[in-house]
């Protein structure tokens, strides 16, 4: 598999750069070389050994991809891998030995941002090579001016992105392809096209059966998908089986967009670094992983371990950011922007970088200004755009934040953090209603959120909703830490002010017994204490437990032990009584007669 994987990724390096898409070649070329020299070099193959390589590695190749059936545990309708007809690939390749100096030519223009006279040299060229680098030119081009003519509107005549109206007229030169690239543009001018997202994914998948090693395809797909439960369904749709680095790499990779990996991304995060066991790329993958899942401390120091290997890394130099903004590392922050602005000013991570440094220095003037230069450089860099949402919230201009988080949604709306930010700014407004419609989006992107639940909770309990408030309160418990008490409280003060008061005793007790179990002090469980002895008081219920919580609290310094002293005595009066006639029913009892 080792020798296949290789073959692939030299395959892709070539294949993708050819074609102009660089970013793809770049990947499979780290890629490549985070694969140990031994197996990039391993000695060559006996004809007998080489003759028994199992064919389902075979797709692991693309140039060597033959008719492989599907293992049973896809789906059926997943397309196979394949490659075209031998007689077409033989003329394919005549036209593009007899085109190889144009070709050439027009990559140069390419690289040297120059696509119209990329689009000139290849006029008469007919190679299906020649063929996708040219419709790819003609986009490049036509959507550089749309964003020229969408960046001169103001924001009250701009529409959401901009609008290119070529794209319907080069989608239909590609319509009826079976090349495996013009699938892959086939699938681009699919997904700018409104509700046409569903044939982009069919595109993209076709693509991918004729060359599984195309990452910008991969990249393609993953932004078609809009939650985990699409993902789910795609899955089993794949030319690949599951196992098969790409499809574990393409995972991850949409479930950290989607900021809901689990564990299991995790697992894939560990077997991918067993392939390519010095990927900075998975490495990331990994770290980022962490990072939305909330694992702050773990993935620091994956970051920091990618930063010792490469200093000058810049790709997801912001996520590490976010991480030293929310632990409050200043200092690291502060030494990280000066080195990355001296590099590198003009990238926008770094913007985004240098943005969280003023945030955390309570600077929010200077952080919008460096957060609106990203989206600049960046019109689809979402994080910049919900960052600047917040800045703009610590500044109580509600407005100004309420149309970055819609920016933010315009670019991704799989984003739960601009849903909940747009949120936030409308309940900042008293706008209470419209808040929940956007903390409704913020929560089915992420059900399991307790921040979420909690803010439609208290959002509810401003509107007077009570009974919905304590039912979103519930739904947060479910995923809380074990320990907290901030919720339980919640809740016992929503239900007794509903009167539900057995209810409300039941969380005042939970608090009770989760601050004694952590060995809390006295001073965050005496209200809840005090509230269950009452209770148990007034309906003369268990005053065993209201004698043990009061006396616990009548021994301290805290503010209720006055109260706790006076309940105490009535406690003890009321066991007492208790006991007394417990004795006299005993004594009324008259033994029968022998």
């Amino acid at each position: 598999m080792d020798r296949q994987m290789v073959e692939g990724l030299r395959a892709s390096i070539k294949e993708c750069s050819e074609r102009g898409l660089n970013a793809a070649s770049k990947w499979a070329s780290e890629l490549l070389l985070s694969v140990p020299f031994a197996k990039r070099h391993p000695p060559p193959l006996s004809a007998g050994a080489s003759s028994s390589i199992d064919q389902s590695q075979q797709s692991l190749v693309p140039t060597q991809i033959s008719d492989v059936s599907p293992p049973p545990t896809r789906h059926r309708h997943a397309p196979s891998l394949q490659t075209q007809p031998e007689d077409v690939r033989t003329l394919e390749l005549e036209f593009e030995t007899e085109e190889e100096d144009l070709l050439f030519s027009a990559r140069t223009f390419i690289e040297s941002r120059d696509p119209m006279r990329a689009i000139h040299v290849l006029h008469s060229c007919r190679s299906a090579k020649a063929q996708f680098l040219s419709l790819y030119c003609q986009f490049i081009a036509t959507e550089k001016r749309a964003l020229r003519s969408w960046h001169r509107l103001d924001n009250r005549h701009q529409p959401s992105h901009p609008i290119n109206p070529t794209v319907e007229h080069l989608l239909t030169q590609v319509v009826n392809a079976t090349d495996p690239w013009l699938l892959h543009l086939k699938a681009l001018f699919l997904s700018r096209l409104k509700d046409r997202r569903d044939e982009a994914i069919e595109s993209a998948i076709l693509s991918i059966a004729g060359f599984p090693w195309n990452w910008a395809t991969w990249t393609l797909l993953g932004s078609c998908i809009e939650d985990g439960e699409e993902l789910s369904a795609i899955l089993p749709l794949l030319p690949l089986p599951s196992t098969h680095p790409l499809v574990q790499m393409f995972q991850v990779k949409v479930m950290n967009e989607l900021h809901i990996p689990s564990d299991n991304e995790l697992g894939l995060c560990d077997q991918l670094l067993s392939y390519f066991p010095g990927s900075l790329w998975v490495m990331s993958l990994r770290a980022c992983a962490l990072y939305y899942s909330h694992e702050f401390k773990p993935a620091q120091a994956q970051f920091e371990r990618i930063l010792a290997i490469d200093p000058s890394r810049v790709e997801d130099i912001d996520i590490y950011s976010n991480i030293l903004y929310v632990t409050d590392g200043r200092l690291k922050l502060s030494r990280l922007a000066n080195e990355f602005l001296a590099s590198d000013r003009d990238r926008p991570e770094v913007c985004a970088l240098v943005g969280n440094l003023h945030s955390l220095r309570g600077e929010h003037g200077k952080s919008v200004q460096y957060f609106h230069r990203a989206t600049q450089l960046d019109r689809t860099y979402l994080a910049a755009w919900t960052l600047m949402g917040h800045e703009y919230v610590e500044m109580k201009n509600s407005h100004a934040a309420i149309e970055s988080y819609r920016r933010a949604v315009e670019v991704n709306r799989k984003d739960y953090r601009a849903w909940y930010g747009i949120g936030q700014a409308y309940e900042l407004l008293n706008m209470h209603q419209y808040a929940m419609y956007y903390y409704h989006y913020a929560t089915a992107l992420r059900p399991y959120d307790v921040r979420l639940w909690q803010a439609q909770g208290m959002c509810y309990e401003e509107m007077g909703k009570l009974r919905e408030a304590a039912e979103c309160f519930k739904r947060a418990l479910i995923t809380a830490d074990p320990h907290e008490i901030t919720i339980n409280l919640r809740l016992a003060n929503l239900y007794n002010t509903m009167q539900d008061y057995p209810e409300s005793v039941a969380y005042h007790r939970r608090v009770v017994e989760v601050c004694q179990a952590n060995g809390r002090s006295i001073q965050d469980f005496a209200k809840s204490s005090v509230r269950v002895a009452e209770h148990h008081l007034q309906t003369n219920g268990d005053l065993i437990l209201a004698r043990e919580y009061l006396t616990a609290v009548a021994a301290s310094n805290v503010e209720e032990v006055a109260r706790a002293a006076e309940l105490l005595k009535a406690v003890n009066l009321a066991l007492h009584k208790r006991n007394t006639d417990e004795e006299r029913k005993g004594q009324s009892v008259v033994p029968p007669a022998v």
